[in-house]
């Protein structure tokens, strides 16, 4: 069986892709650099990630992209001869503007070099390439409309106006008639267009209703590729809104026909648990990838199953089985795993360095820099699990501190790090920041703990939404602080579930606002599923 979630933690807008006999899911990675995260499979069971091709400045430079913005909704495709990936850039999140840069780029070979981008246009985001019959590459992306309610398209939100096409090609560029082939639904928040051709129709799929509750995989078709496009009977073949399972806030996938005559499509989806009090939903997995069986009837899609809420388990096309899920541990000797990521910097030497020593952090901007931040971390991927690392660090003022760090955005984390504390000397400081700006402010949680010199273990236990921080130093863990509230470090906390778009990560920290660049040690990291 297929198992949802496919990826599991924060692995949003599913790019579909499939080659031959091997397939693909791209998904977004918002201000965590590299740009992209791409894994294959020959089974639609197990999946391995094999690329992060966004990995140089040449390609992406994020240095100032406010939270949650960065790379939305990647296209992955391939032309028979190469691979080619479309990306948004997107440098603004709040306000009626969101100057959304688009790019392409290609490879040969999914794990080779990309090559230097070609820029498209700013109209919007969510780009996505089509390759026709002809050879012909249609190039589709949402319009932005910045100038209010009334002025759009789809009367349902007035800022998503309509999905764009246009010819492109590397050698020319966009050429010929630019045409709103799309308005959307009632539904509206009409983004995330792909078009696939099957039978002499072209069937156009977006993502409607926003990434929350009411989201959903929105289909229609066309004789023609520039249109009308006719809605689908149900006009929306996935959604999860209003009902109760597991699986919810699903929407913005691709559809593939796989080398067994069997049709699949992927989806984002959330996982919602309720808060410390019991009330409330939250996601800190944030947005998923899951995958559903299609068929056909009619001429149209349908879920398998009948309706349009997917299942937690599908049928798959083989007997692959996933593997139970395992910790991780690594020493850093043979540099960064591919699960970790940082944020927003193409210079990542600036940050940080792996050696025999371990993974060192070179202390620079604050916890809530948009520019510079040694930040290390990977996503979490359980509801429950256990992280453990240990930090070689020799503070010299308040203004230097490294450690361990629950963290979802710079006003949505928790922090336990080692300092020098006035009054107190070495020690550990709980920091936390509860919400999104610009309602919350970082605070310091309970009272310093003095430590001795010499390094000094640190974990942190997640259950479901509470975390607890703990220590020691040659003897038993020690708890650090109060339980906190592991809800705050998730989609809904701060402003609610459309604020912020990426997921909870749990990792290693270090700041020196005082510019002389301290570095911490991190000999070892280990994440263990509970």
């Amino acid at each position: 069986m297929i198992r949802n979630p496919v990826l599991s933690g924060f692995h949003a807008d599913p790019s579909f892709c499939r080659v031959g006999e091997d397939y693909y899911i791209a998904t977004s990675t918002f201000e965590w650099f590299p740009g992209v995260l791409i894994y294959h499979s020959r089974d639609l069971v197990n999946w391995r990630l094999v690329a992060k091709p966004l990995d140089r400045p040449g390609l992406l430079d994020m240095r100032g992209n406010p939270d949650s913005c960065g790379i939305w909704a990647p296209c992955l495709s391939h032309d028979g001869e190469a691979f080619w990936l479309v990306y948004t850039d997107v440098k603004r999140l709040d306000g009626s503007f969101k100057d959304a840069h688009n790019y392409i780029t290609r490879c040969e070979t999914v794990d080779g070099e990309w090559s230097d981008p070609w820029y498209v246009s700013s109209h919007g985001f969510d780009p996505s390439l089509f390759h026709d019959e002809d050879g012909t590459k249609y190039y589709m992306v949402l319009q932005w409309n910045h100038r209010g309610p009334g002025t759009g398209g789809n009367p349902a939100n007035a800022s998503f106006d309509g999905i764009l096409l246009q010819e492109w090609s590397p050698e020319t560029g966009l050429t010929g008639e630019m045409t709103r082939i799309y308005d959307g639904t009632d539904r509206g928040l009409t983004e995330g267009p792909h078009i696939f051709k099957r039978n002499g129709w072209y069937y156009l799929t977006v993502a409607e209703g926003g990434t929350g509750y009411d989201h959903a995989v929105t289909m229609a078709r066309s004789r023609d590729i520039r249109g009308p496009y006719e809605d689908h009977p149900d006009k929306h073949l996935i959604s999860a809104a209003g009902s109760d399972g597991p699986i919810q806030r699903t929407g913005h996938g691709q559809y593939v026909e796989t080398h067994w005559g069997d049709h699949y499509h992927t989806f984002l989806m959330g996982r919602p648990m309720p808060g410390p009090d019991g009330t409330g939903r939250f996601c800190p997995l944030g947005r998923e990838t899951g995958m559903e069986k299609v068929v056909w009837r009619d001429d149209w899609l349908w879920l398998e199953q009948g309706g349009m809420v997917p299942r937690v388990e599908v049928p798959a096309p083989t007997d692959a089985e996933a593997p139970a899920p395992a910790p991780t541990e690594t020493d850093f000797k043979g540099g960064l795993p591919g699960e970790f990521q940082w944020l927003r910097t193409p210079e990542p030497d600036r940050i940080f360095r792996t050696g025999p020593e371990g993974l060192t952090l070179i202390g620079r901007e604050s916890f809530g820099s948009w520019f510079e931040q040694a930040l290390v971390a990977r996503r979490q991927q359980h509801f429950t699990y256990t992280a453990e690392t240990e930090v070689r660090f020799e503070p010299t003022t308040y203004q230097q501190a490294a450690g361990l760090t629950t963290y979802y955005n710079r006003h949505k984390f928790h922090a336990l790090v080692l300092t020098e504390e006035p009054d107190v000397g070495r020690a550990l400081v709980l920091f936390s920041c509860p919400g999104d700006w610009p309602d919350a402010r970082m605070e310091m949680v309970g009272e310093p703990i003095p430590v001795g010199d010499g390094p000094v273990e640190l974990n942190v236990e997640v259950d479901h939404a509470r975390q607890q921080f703990h220590w020691r130093q040659g003897g038993d863990w020690q708890a650090a602080g109060p339980e906190l509230d592991a809800s705050v470090i998730s989609d809904e906390g701060g402003r609610g579930e459309h604020g912020s778009f990426t997921g909870a990560f749990v990792g290693m920290i270090a700041m020196d606002v005082s510019g002389m660049a301290a570095e911490a040690t991190f000999p070892r990291f280990a994440y263990r599923p509970g």
